[in-house]
């Protein structure tokens, strides 16, 4: 069973999840995907950064180049 954690809010912050939640959906729900939004939106951007500054080797695999 899940534990049932409680934390502050500000007006200006309830007011502004209350705008983005769907009828029907729980806070909880909104949250859980708002973070799993995030955590894609970084690996993203760090996948983005990695191609930008990182070094690429070719690879060969049975005599062909892949890359």
């Amino acid at each position: 069973m899940a534990a049932t954690r409680y934390m502050s809010v500000s007006e200006e912050i309830w007011t502004a999840l209350s705008t983005l939640k769907e009828p029907g959906q729980t806070f909880a729900d909104l949250l859980a995907l708002m973070i799993e939004q995030e955590k894609k939106r970084r690996f993203v951007e760090e996948m983005d950064r990695i191609e930008e500054e990182g070094e690429f080797v070719e690879i060969e695999f049975g005599g062909r180049n892949c890359g």
